[in-house]
């Protein structure tokens, strides 16, 4: 018989209640600074717009749901920014069975789930300025992960910032893992795309998902990376923002703009799954199709 003594088997970690909190913290303390931005800009452009705030409380069937959470809906309309969302959501609960089944770590025996994370679409009044998305997200079930990225979505597309938008990702993935950026690159490239006009919906940024944390130290390691994440994106977005909003443009630049919303709505109504987990999960509906723009044509 052997003496030696066996090493204990891992434990997977099953609370997770306070990295969840850490990752609501930052999340709300990124869109506190992504607004105060936006609305220095409006005032550059002779604005006063400013956001508007509205709490909301996780419902099913249009009734509240116990512990389920809620979240903050930002919402501006300016001379600059035509509309833009900055939403901050923490909720909890339960899966719906069939649900479960596609969600990473549930299963219709266990399908329990947190969610926190900040969500942001910009619709711009100046069809040179691109309109752009943002998400960072902390997700746990079974599993625990972390998932976001940027993409940025102009009507009329400019080399300068497409490169200055993707060297601002690459930077925040280099620190990190010199293979992440040339992966969530091509993630983002497979996954904004509307298989139906065969087209992409912008030019690109990241994606990821499913950066799953195993234990404590995974966790620290994924935080830091979805930080840098949205801080590249507050770096990188409002200098953009500010090299185009004083363009001139033509009423054909305008419908340029319009027919892209278009493409845009579709593939956020049809594809996006942000928009089907919080359909799914008892979202507010308002803070949930915000991303859809104020106005759109189809020709």
């Amino acid at each position: 018989m052997s003496t030696a003594q066996e090493a204990p088997k891992a434990v997977a970690k099953e609370d997770w209640s306070a990295e969840t909190g850490r990752a609501r913290t930052w999340f709300e303390s990124l869109r506190d600074r992504i607004c105060a931005e936006f609305e220095a800009i409006e005032r550059e452009a002779g604005s006063d717009a400013s956001f508007t705030y509205t709490p909301w409380k996780r419902e099913h069937h249009g009734e509240p749901v116990p512990d389920g959470g809620g979240g903050v809906q930002g919402l501006m309309k300016g001379k600059v920014f035509e509309k833009v969302g900055v939403n901050v959501s923490t909720v909890g609960g339960t899966f719906s069975a069939d649900f479960a089944k596609t969600m990473n770590g549930a299963d219709p025996d266990n399908p329990a789930f947190t969610a926190t994370g900040i969500s942001l679409v910009a619709h711009m009044a100046n069809p040179h300025v691109p309109a752009v998305h943002m998400n960072t997200r902390f997700l746990t079930t079974r599993k625990a992960w972390f998932g976001g990225g940027g993409d940025l979505n102009p009507p009329i597309p400019y080399d300068e910032d497409t490169a200055d938008f993707h060297a601002s990702y690459k930077a925040a993935c280099d620190a990190h893992d010199p293979a992440y950026h040339e992966k969530f690159k091509a993630w983002a490239d497979d996954y904004f795309y509307i298989p139906h006009r065969k087209v992409h919906r912008g030019v690109g940024g990241i994606f990821y998902d499913h950066l799953e944390c195993a234990d404590e130290a995974g966790f620290e390691a994924n935080f830091a990376f979805t930080r840098d994440v949205g801080d590249a994106f507050l770096n990188v977005y409002p200098a953009l923002v500010r090299r185009r909003m004083g363009m001139a443009w033509t009423p054909e630049d305008k419908l340029k703009q319009l027919t892209w919303r278009g493409r845009y709505a579709e593939f956020n109504l049809v594809y996006d799954r942000g928009t089907l987990f919080g359909l799914k999960t008892g979202g507010n509906i308002d803070a949930i199709l915000m991303s859809l723009p104020p106005e759109a044509v189809w020709e």
